[in-house]
């Protein structure tokens, strides 16, 4: 059987998109095909080189207004799409291309601190304003909404109150690259059985 396929998007340092294909390193059945990228400045452009994967970078307008990326995801074969702390709203023409074939990390407990504009730091100043005794995260489908799609698994972090943001963040980030990986491996050995 050929390897199952994964893209992952990313828009910033890349560590959860570097952890989820350090993960799979060694894999015959499960090959990370593509990271892309909208930021060319993106600190995953250079992991992503060092560990001998193809990236594809596209801007706003080729993301939105053509179906370039989803040629090319499909073109590619890909089994299934990795978000791994991608900042734009997937167009509707590739969740339907692409049905529960879309995954999504987002660093708290969903339906908590999701939502346009919670991302990185603003969902933990959140967590930490609302005074919060855990966070975590959360792993969910991806809809054409931001952090609605139905969620996969989530795993939970202790906040204290002297907990500042960059602590839940450092927190969260532990069970993001403890989880993900696996989670992925759980939903690919689930697809075609």
């Amino acid at each position: 059987m050929p390897p199952k396929r994964v893209a992952v998007f990313a828009s910033g340092s890349g560590s959860n998109a570097e952890k989820i294909a350090e993960y799979f390193a060694n894999r015959t059945d499960i090959d990370i095909t593509l990271i892309l990228s909208n930021n060319p400045q993106a600190g995953v452009i250079t992991r992503a080189r060092r560990l001998h994967i193809p990236v594809v970078l596209f801007d706003r307008k080729t993301f939105y207004d053509t179906p370039k990326v989803i040629e090319i995801l499909q073109n590619e074969r890909i089994d299934l799409i990795v978000l791994a702390g991608f900042m734009m709203l997937v167009p509707e023409a590739m969740v339907r291309a692409f049905p529960n074939k879309i995954v999504n990390i987002h660093p708290a407990l969903l339906p908590k601190y999701g939502g346009k504009g919670m991302y990185g730091h603003f969902v933990h100043e959140a967590v930490v304003a609302a005074q919060e005794s855990a966070s975590g995260i959360s792993i969910h489908f991806v809809n054409e909404r931001y952090d609605e799609g139905d969620i996969i698994f989530q795993a939970t972090c202790p906040v204290t109150p002297e907990d500042t943001p960059d602590d839940v963040a450092r927190k969260v980030q532990v069970l993001e690259h403890q989880h993900y990986p696996a989670v992925v491996e759980k939903l690919l050995n689930a697809l075609n059985g």
